[in-house]
């Protein structure tokens, strides 16, 4: 499986497979025509909550993975997640689309990291 990141603002390319936008608010400045993004999977964002406590802190990068895997986890049965699910069985590659400037310490990267270690249902 094939997971690549890419930020919002960054150039669409034939090459990325899907594009998954992975975040509640779509983001700031980018046209929905100019974006492609195939899926927008909001549930698989963290809660606005989350979100906010966390406010893109390295120092608490490891408990907000810890506490997004716990919110992906609740939500087993939620539309968005079986829908994702479903197209990592369909593609080959796909790419986690985000908004965030810091691209080390955002949800999109904790979501890939936690598929690769198969840490998700």
């Amino acid at each position: 499986m094939d997971i690549r990141l890419k930020r919002a603002y960054d150039t669409a390319a034939r090459s990325d497979g899907p594009r998954v936008l992975v975040d509640r608010i779509w983001p700031r400045g980018v046209a929905k025509e100019d974006a492609g993004i195939d899926h927008w999977l909001k549930g698989l964002a963290p809660s606005t909550e989350l979100r906010k406590w966390f406010g893109h802190d390295p120092d608490k990068w490891p408990e907000f993975q810890n506490r997004y895997l716990e919110e992906l986890k609740q939500a087993e049965a939620d539309e968005d997640l079986q829908a994702f699910m479903a197209l990592l069985e369909d593609h080959k590659r796909i790419t986690l689309v985000f908004a965030a400037k810091d691209t080390e310490h955002n949800n999109a990267v904790a979501l890939r990291d936690f598929l690769l270690t198969n840490r998700l249902p």
